[in-house]
């Protein structure tokens, strides 16, 4: 019996850990750049805080312009459309996978 206590309130303790860890996780997956009404704006935790002033580059290198052009560091254009989003590490996303 305080066998099963033990293994208990260590599965426990093990599953609250890993909620702590997952949190800024899911944070940064919602901080990017997104084209919205015909706007380049900075998003942070999915809402938008401000429109975007100056070219940004990003971790991995590529660079968004403000008329919602990205250039990748090996010199790819992509030219964001209405609720595309591109994470702060490169990555693309559509609104809807961003909410």
């Amino acid at each position: 019996m305080k066998n099963y206590r033990n293994v208990t309130l260590a599965v426990v303790g093990l599953c609250l850990s890993l909620s702590f860890l997952a949190s800024p996780v899911m944070a940064a997956e919602k901080d990017g750049i997104m084209m919205k009404g015909g706007k380049m704006t900075m998003m942070v935790d999915g809402k938008e805080i401000t429109r975007m002033d100056r070219e940004t580059t990003l971790s991995n290198g590529a660079k968004v312009m403000m008329n919602g052009k990205m250039k990748t560091k090996d010199g790819k254009e992509v030219q964001l459309q209405e609720g595309q989003m591109v994470m702060l590490d490169g990555k693309m996303m559509e609104e809807s996978k961003s909410k």
